[in-house]
């Protein structure tokens, strides 16, 4: 499965508490995160997360008075085998499409797992993927 799904990239303070904060107004509301990457900076961290439910979690982010930038990223399911991400970059790079960013998790029991990448044209990227 390949499709576009929203991200949110939230600026948040790095300091403890602010991601529980964050994550415990998601679950208050039902809203289940299907992707999250971390990365800190020395004032601030930049969480990005994919959701099940996008209108609702962008509408719960906001009133956390944090910075939230909503993105269109590929989701795609990928089999766990070694050469996977190669043969990824591969047809990228073949396609002329930047690689900005991917994330992805999948445990050594697992056949399959999840990617999400953040390219420069998410539509040409589906087009060279699929």
């Amino acid at each position: 499965m390949i499709r576009i799904d929203k991200q949110f990239s939230i600026f948040l303070d790095n300091r403890p508490g602010m991601l529980s904060r964050t994550c415990q107004a998601l679950a208050r509301e039902a809203v289940n995160i299907l992707a999250l990457s971390i990365s800190d900076t020395v004032d601030h961290a930049v969480i990005r997360m994919v959701t099940n439910d996008a209108k609702k979690a962008g509408k719960i982010l906001q009133t956390l008075h944090a910075t939230v930038h909503e993105r269109d990223v590929v989701m795609m399911d990928v089999p766990n085998r070694p050469g996977t991400m190669a043969e990824i970059a591969q047809k990228l790079a073949a396609a002329g499409i930047n690689l900005e960013y991917a994330y992805c998790t999948a445990s050594a029991s697992q056949e399959h797992g999840t990617m999400v990448l953040r390219t420069n044209d998410v539509e040409e990227t589906i087009n060279a993927l699929s």
